[in-house]
């Protein structure tokens, strides 16, 4: 390569420059053509760490370590920190697709795919308040009609959804947990719904399970793995190689399930 060109890499992203910036930013660095401003501190540490979450990098060391002893791991770290650092927008920019509006037309994520909310005034349901049915062509998502007239509220239509949609969650949550229960030889006593942030399931010795009724959101496989998650539980109240064990007997997969509930984002509420 000739002296002071630049690979095409790098001149694609001067054309288009890139950058990610910390709101806490001390310090910058330029990782492969890409501006990342990051929050550095120094602690009582033995070395430097690096940590990315939705801000962005933060930059720790301890009070020994050169400026240019840290510039040097970061551009070192830079493969890792860029993936990182794209990862969470990635993350963030997918949440904010997530963002649902209440109003009619609106799609829901319902079992992996979706469902189109439909305010119907004047439909008498024979279950309370909402009634599932199938697209008048057949090849659109279902319809969800919301016994709601077409002048209700943000929160209104909002409710009568979440009120649907657990007691959905409700019936298939027993369904599974009668299902694999006995192919792991224990019995589960009683199922409550949660409304956790990031907790999707727990479970109590002496049987109580407790599922995030959010979950279905996620395709029925998901909600199979985090089902038998928590009946595991009932054998193994730990998250030791034994109870993994246990886990893989039922969903050999539930490694690839378990990072679909952490990449998937749900919808926010």
């Amino acid at each position: 390569m000739p002296s002071g060109s630049l690979p095409e890499q790098t001149l694609t992203q001067a054309l288009t420059p890139a950058s990610f910036r910390h709101p806490q930013a001390t310090r910058e660095a330029l990782l492969s053509g890409v501006v990342v401003a990051y929050a550095f501190r120094r602690g009582k540490r033995r070395t430097i760490g690096f940590s990315v979450g939705p801000e962005g990098l933060a930059v720790s060391a301890p009070k020994w370590v050169p400026l240019t002893e840290v510039d040097k791991s970061v551009q070192e770290k830079s493969g890792w920190i860029l993936k990182k650092l794209q990862e969470s927008r990635d993350r963030h920019h997918r949440l904010q697709a997530a963002q649902l509006e209440w109003k009619d037309g609106a799609l829901i994520a319902f079992l992996g795919g979706h469902i189109t909310l439909v305010l119907d005034p004047g439909h008498h349901f024979s279950s309370a308040g909402a009634q599932l049915l199938a697209s008048a062509d057949g090849a659109g998502p279902p319809t969800l009609r919301l016994g709601l007239p077409h002048s209700a509220s943000r929160e209104q239509i909002r409710d009568a959804t979440q009120a649907w949609l657990m007691r959905q969650a409700q019936q298939l949550f027993k369904q599974r947990l009668d299902h694999f229960a006995p192919q792991l030889g224990v019995q589960w006593r009683r199922l409550s719904l949660s409304s956790a942030g990031t907790r999707w399931g727990s479970a109590s010795a002496d049987g109580s399970i407790r599922l995030n009724w959010r979950l279905i959101h996620f395709r029925e496989p998901v909600i199979d793995y985090v089902v038998v998650h928590e009946l595991s539980h009932l054998r193994v109240m730990d998250h030791s190689p034994r109870f993994w064990d246990t886990v893989r007997t039922i969903v050999p997969d539930y490694a690839e399930l378990r990072g679909q509930l952490k990449d998937e984002p749900i919808p926010r509420w």
